[in-house]
């Protein structure tokens, strides 16, 4: 949010304050709730699983003081990006490692695009039954507020979904790699972490980020639609 300001200073345009503080409660409620969420499903998941002993490593709660990493939050709300503390899952817990871990990971991003899928709910019921409140000024807070929210969540889910150590993609993808290779990868996931960011930041992924993005969106958006075709 921080480089939006500074960026329309620097460039002299003027600032937008509505859609800065709808999306500052946005990201808000995504530190506060939605990677708390995130971080419980991984605990919930290898909880069912097997693992019983992450009920006492604090992590199978939705309060945000366990999972809040104070830089990720900070970086969520400063730069639209950010991260909680991961949650510590033992395999050997599982009767299959691998595909235990995977279910496990996969649980993570599946709480965001359930929560996506909340908010645009949330958006067509207002569209259908408070249609004149969303024509207001107030209503044109909340949906700003709430694209903002639901594109968060599905680029949280995306992101995490990349099959690159150390994100949750990966561990799906270890599924079918031998396990040489999978500990291959373990050992050197701060390497691939480097890798991955430095190939964001110069656009090596923007094309198949932004599809992957983009239909998910288009799936929820259509899937959120069903309850409410009567009334469009």
């Amino acid at each position: 949010m921080l480089s939006v300001i500074l960026n329309a200073i620097i460039n002299h345009t003027p600032v937008n304050f509505t859609v800065i503080l709808a999306q500052i409660l946005a990201v808000l409620l995504i530190i506060f709730l939605i990677l708390p969420f995130h971080e419980w499903a991984h605990a919930f998941a290898a909880s069912c699983l097997g693992d019983k002993g992450i009920k006492y490593r604090g992590r199978l709660s939705l309060n945000p003081v366990n999972h809040i990493d104070p830089i990720g939050a900070l970086c969520m709300l400063l730069f639209g990006f950010g991260w909680a503390k991961p949650v510590p899952i033992d395999p050997r817990n599982f009767k299959n490692q691998k595909v235990g871990m995977a279910i496990s990971a996969f649980a993570g991003p599946l709480a965001n695009i359930v929560a996506a899928l909340a908010g645009l709910l949330v958006f067509n019921a207002l569209q259908c039954f408070a249609l004149g409140f969303m024509l207001g000024t107030a209503g044109g807070f909340v949906r700003i507020f709430l694209s903002y929210y639901i594109s968060c969540n599905i680029g949280i889910a995306v992101f995490n979904l990349i099959p690159i150590p150390p994100l949750d993609g990966s561990k799906i993808l270890f599924v079918f790699l031998p396990d040489r290779t999978v500990e291959f990868c373990y050992r050197y996931q701060g390497v691939f972490f480097f890798v991955l960011f430095a190939s964001l930041y110069m656009g090596f992924f923007d094309g198949i980020l932004g599809w992957a993005t983009s239909g998910l969106l288009n799936g929820l958006s259509w899937l959120a639609s069903l309850p409410f075709m009567a009334f469009m």
